[in-house]
């Protein structure tokens, strides 16, 4: 792939990153430290859905239907 990934801004710097990159109408999305192995494509929607939800605050872990 030619395009031009760039880190997340919350990385911080550390060994825990994520990179992205724009291609084709996606957002894609994969490990810094292994570049290698895919990266997680999401359309304008899915995108905007899922960094939605990182950014929500969450008040429990565990749902209410877990019986572990």
């Amino acid at each position: 792939m030619s395009e031009r990934w760039r880190k997340s801004s919350y990385s911080g710097g550390g060994k825990d990153c994520v990179e992205v990159t724009e291609a084709s109408s996606r957002t894609l999305v994969r490990d810094s430290k292994q570049p290698g192995l895919g990266h997680l494509a999401f359309t304008s929607d899915g995108w905007n859905a899922f960094v939605s939800s990182v950014k929500a605050p969450h008040t429990e872990l565990v749902p209410d239907s877990w019986t572990g």
